[in-house]
């Protein structure tokens, strides 16, 4: 065991000895909450609950290495940190227990996850950033089980990034690089293909990382030799550790209970990380669970006698005690004095948290009950309202459900009654309903000047003799532009580097702004987005490159459970502007079809899905992004980096609009809705059309998240009175989307004369060939023969069938 007098680092016995018992209390305070959540859940005044009781030991140790400066991607189980570095107290950990929906009490999350996650706010109210030098940082966290490490990849890369790179302004983001990222996961869920794909990444890179692994041998009831090989995760990754002629980690070990030890194991791996840039694992093992997973079930039912009985021996904090005492640091007394002073004030602050909960609840509550008694009294079914008024005033504990629900019933007795406390009970729901939704509702994108839709269009420009040019060298030559003029933009993505992109849209590129602004990355789709939203997270900005729209299913679980969710989850107190660029589009085969719309579109809620239909409309994206607080996916046209465009002469300076729908021709006879590359195709079928009478308006979507927000789209339809969705992805994707957005959110149903019609993809991924997407996708004759179709409803005489 380490000696007091190295633990100490030369300061007095005194100071040494107070900063031991302070831990020891923050350790007590911790366990207390933990003891206390789990009743708080049982009893029903919280949804769930998942505690960090049994990890508090070598918390304590990492928060004494974790500097200002540093982040943190963890996960659920990480309280005692929060509370050693002091971003939470108890009474926000109850607030956060009950979902308390203000983010000044619940700073995690304001409600909208579970307690356990935990966040710093890196953002001022004005969406601008802090300064995040001088506070301790935490990443949001998210549940899915180890995907917090991806984002930690990048965290730690942006460290490098800053050290390493000239030009870009650090104020509020590093201090020469010396910033370190710390990542905790429990031992079992070392078991996802996000662990080790993050940690090879890591040891590839060589970045500032290091990664807890706390091990107490169980995930939730499966023990660890169902887990993993060797039932030991630092033995079976041991070839990663680095020596004299090969990079790699720095692998430690440490027995979750050692106080002393933990924290010199800490130090050292803080001072390899720091100064070296050097990852490290620290494999912190022995630890226990004392509640078992979460307050779903016992952990007796799956536990031994025999392992129970030595998790009780081996609690971390009960060995801390012992220690303490062995020690010599303060007597048994004195640390009874300390439980007892710990378990006091987390009761007090459970209180406080419960009832300053409940207050503003419960006077929505006499509120309702008071305009119920007036609405009762007048109603000729006021016996009904007073049943529910009653019913109301008999809860104890209300919910803002229980609240809204009772009026909303309460109203529909008076349907048909026309007096004056009847509005006021209707102006009180409306009312209601206004100021709580966005509680639960805001913040997907950002609300902010820095919001993308808020950025003008530039449009592009030409020159009289203006050259017409493949379209990769406009996307190549707009790219030198961005990352000549903003040396915070990093491009990294497979393939991206040395030969510049496999379209050649970044040709010559690396060679020009360095290996570490454009660079190649293997073939790890999760981590390369989990790098981009680390290093956005961290004020750079970052163009991560998914090398086709299929590849992107590699990555969808990070892009929808973190990248999409982070400034709602937050309540917009974090974000991650990162840039997702990819293609897709009419390729041939079932691998590279590019038909996953509706799946982003589902999954992706929060992140802009933009979809240019040639390459100067994608580069004005980038420009407009690059301007803006969200995140985006670019999906460019695989078929159009060949096809020849006028080259504008205001490149790095155009810029695309987002929500913005564009009318590529007009017409009388019906509006067709398309994007991408399918737009072409619908364009060149317009003009077939005409020659047989058919005026065509056709609009190219650009956007679809957001969609039209001008909506220009039934404007359209209110002169056409007949619409069209033609979509390469499969029934019921982008198209029902679209159809939906037009008909639901526009109200264009109101000017239809005929049908609205999708004309989408076979069910099926294209079959290879020219052939295969002749027959999967919509054709030139299927567009042709589909509006002919709608035309000969309206009048056969003008055009008899087909065939």
């Amino acid at each position: 065991m380490q000696t007091l007098t190295n633990l100490s680092n030369n300061i007095s016995f005194d100071d040494f000895k107070a900063e031991v018992l302070s831990d020891y209390k923050i350790a007590m305070i911790s366990r207390e909450c933990s003891l206390l959540g789990r009743r708080e859940v049982l009893t029903g005044k919280a949804k769930f609950g998942i505690f960090g009781d049994g990890k508090e030991v070598p918390q304590l140790a990492m928060a004494k290495a974790f500097m200002k400066g540093d982040w943190r991607s963890g996960y659920y189980r990480d309280q005692t940190f929060m509370m050693a570095i002091g971003e939470i107290t108890p009474e926000q950990f109850f607030a956060g227990l009950y979902a308390n929906t203000n983010i000044e009490l619940e700073p995690m999350s304001a409600g909208r996850q579970m307690g356990g996650h935990f966040v710093t706010h890196s953002l001022n109210d004005n969406g601008s950033w802090k300064n995040l030098t001088e506070q301790y940082n935490s990443s949001a966290d998210i549940s899915p089980t180890a995907g917090q490490m991806p984002r930690l990849l990048g965290l730690a890369q942006a460290s490098k990034i800053f050290r390493k790179v000239k030009g870009i302004d650090t104020t509020n983001f590093s201090v020469n690089g010396n910033e370190v990222a710390w990542g905790t996961i429990g031992n079992a869920s070392t078991s996802e293909g996000l662990f080790f794909e993050t940690i090879n990444a890591a040891g590839v890179l060589q970045v500032p990382m290091v990664i807890s692994i706390w091990d107490d041998e169980y995930g939730i009831s499966v023990h660890a030799k169902h887990q993993t090989t060797k039932e030991n995760i630092s033995e079976i990754l041991k070839g990663f550790q680095r020596d004299k002629e090969n990079n790699g980690y720095e692998i430690l070990r440490v027995k979750g209970w050692d106080y002393a030890n933990l924290v010199a194991t800490y130090q050292e791996a803080s001072a390899i990380a720091r100064e070296e840039h050097v990852p490290i694992l620290i494999h912190v093992q022995e630890l226990t669970q004392p509640q078992g997973h979460s307050t779903s079930g016992s952990h007796e039912r799956y536990k031994s006698p025999e392992r129970l009985e030595w998790e009780a021996d081996h609690d971390c904090n009960a060995k801390f005690r012992d220690w303490i005492i062995e020690s010599g640091i303060a007597t048994n007394e004195v640390l009874i004095d300390i439980e007892r002073a710990a378990k006091r004030d987390v009761r007090e602050a459970r209180k406080k948290a419960w009832n300053t909960f409940l207050r503003p609840i419960k006077k929505e509550q006499v509120e309702l009950v008071s305009i119920l008694s007036q609405v009762a009294s007048q109603s000729v079914n006021g016996v009904f309202i007073t049943k529910l008024k009653d019913s109301l005033e008999r809860i104890d504990e209300p919910t803002r459900k229980d609240i809204l629900s009772h009026a909303r019933k309460a109203l529909r007795y008076t349907i048909g009654e026309s007096f004056h406390d009847k509005k006021i009970l209707s102006n009180w729901i409306n009312s209601n309903i206004e100021s709580t939704q966005p509680k639960f509702s805001s913040h997907l994108y950002c609300e902010t000047q820095g919001a993308n839709t808020s950025i003008k269009e530039i449009k592009a420009s030409y020159n009289d003799d203006a050259d017409l040019v493949d379209g990769r060298v406009i996307l190549r030559d707009n790219f030198d532009a961005i990352l000549t003029k903003h040396p915070e933009v990093l491009i990294f993505g497979e393939d991206t580097g040395n030969i510049g992109d496999v379209n050649q849209g970044l040709e010559g590129l690396q060679e020009k702004h360095g290996e570490l602004r454009v660079a190649d990355t293997g073939i790890r789709e999760a981590t390369i987005i989990g790098q981009g939203i680390g290093m956005a997270i961290r004020g750079l900005r970052p163009i991560a490159e998914i090398q086709y729209l299929d590849y992107i299913l590699y990555a969808i679980q990070i892009i929808s459970d973190d990248l999409a969710t982070l400034h709602y989850r937050t309540k917009g107190k974090q974000k991650a502007p990162l840039i997702i660029r990819t293609r897709g589009h009419r390729l041939e085969g079932i691998w590279h079809s590019g038909s996953q719309m509706g799946g982003v579109l589902s999954l992706a809620k929060g992140v802009n899905l933009l979809v240019p239909r040639n390459m100067t409309k994608a580069a004005g994206f980038y420009n407009t992004l690059l301007l803006g607080d969200d995140p985006a996916i670019v999906v460019e046209c695989l078929n159009g980096y060949r096809l020849k465009e006028k080259m504008p002469n205001n490149l790095g300076a155009l810029k695309t609009p987002i929500g913005v729908v564009e009318t590529i021709k007009e017409g009388t006879d019906i509006t067709l809705v398309s994007y991408g590359s399918t737009l072409r195709i619908v364009e060149q079928t317009a003009k077939d059309l005409l020659a047989i009478g058919i005026d065509a308006e056709v609009i190219d979507v650009q956007s679809l998240m957001p969609f039209d927000l001008n909506h220009d789209i039934v404007k359209s339809v209110e002169k056409t009175n007949r619409v069209m969705i033609i979509d390469e992805d499969v029934p019921g994707g982008a198209s029902a989307y679209i159809l939906d957005k037009i008909l639901n959110e526009q109200n264009a149903f109101q000017y239809l004369d005929s049908s609205p019609k999708t004309l989408s993809a076979k069910p099926h991924r294209p079959a290879y060939g020219n052939d295969g997407d002749y027959f999967s996708k919509p054709s030139a004759e299927d567009i042709f023969e589909a509006i002919y179709e709608v035309m000969h409803e309206v009048s056969p005489n003008d055009f008899p069938k087909l065939r």
